[in-house]
């Protein structure tokens, strides 16, 4: 894990020898189950150290401390952990809720949180325009995390709802993204959000541009938010 502890550094993240045997194990079983499960493409040593655990844990220069140490984080659209596991072994404080639709996936992540031995780390199979309507779930997260799986007028739907006001929303997104904001914009307000911030992220090792869209929970979302399965998509706000 040479280049995931040279790298680190640059991001204002410390990792003990522990954290990063944890993220040797987590490197090893994800390229065991890809071999029968797809979970990525990306699997040689380096470019996962780069391209997965470095951009993972760069989402935490857009949080701020205290919710770092002891809040509550939902990663949408999980996959295979990103951004959300790296999080929570670098800061083991959080309690994390991983989510996707696909079984497989999530089979993967609950086989992966017990063999790392994690605590406080829940993993939900489903939609989130469904799971967002559930009382439990709904308005009840210090920050919600989404790497790349929408535009960010679709993302706006999908996470706002699972953030208390007060809360923030980081997604990460690759490029320019000024005009993708403004496009957002109505979708953002209407589900109870403001946008805060955009931070540009240089990954070591990463030729990418990268950038954290921050979004604040400034109001309770509307109850026929977020719609059925597969409209805010179809259909953006």
């Amino acid at each position: 894990m040479r280049r995931l502890k040279d790298g680190v550094a640059a991001l204002g993240v410390q990792l003990t020898y522990p954290k990063l045997e944890r993220f040797q194990r987590y490197y090893d079983e994800l390229v065991e189950w890809n071999s029968r499960v797809n979970l990525t493409s990306v699997t040689e040593l380096d470019a996962v150290q780069t391209r997965h655990f470095l951009d993972s844990l760069s989402v935490a220069q857009a949080v701020p401390e205290p919710t770092l140490s002891s809040g509550r984080l939902i990663d949408i659209g999980s996959g295979a952990g990103f951004p959300g596991l790296p999080l929570k072994i670098a800061f083991p404080g959080l309690r994390v809720t991983l989510n996707d639709s696909t079984a497989k996936k999530t089979a993967f992540l609950s086989h992966l949180v017990g063999v790392l031995e994690l605590d406080g780390v829940e993993v939900l199979t489903g939609r989130a325009e469904t799971l967002a309507h559930q009382p439990e779930l709904r308005g009840k997260f210090d920050l919600v995390v989404a790497r790349a799986v929408a535009s960010l007028a679709v993302l706006a739907e999908l996470t706002l709802p699972f953030c208390r006001i007060g809360g923030l929303v980081v997604a990460q997104k690759s490029g320019g993204i000024d005009d993708e904001i403004e496009r957002a914009r109505q979708a953002i307000e209407t589900v109870g959000g403001e946008s805060r911030d955009a931070v540009p992220v240089r990954i070591p090792g990463e030729d990418r541009d990268r950038t954290l869209v921050v979004l604040g929970k400034v109001a309770p979302t509307p109850e026929r938010y977020p719609r059925r399965p597969g409209m805010p998509a179809r259909r953006p706000i």
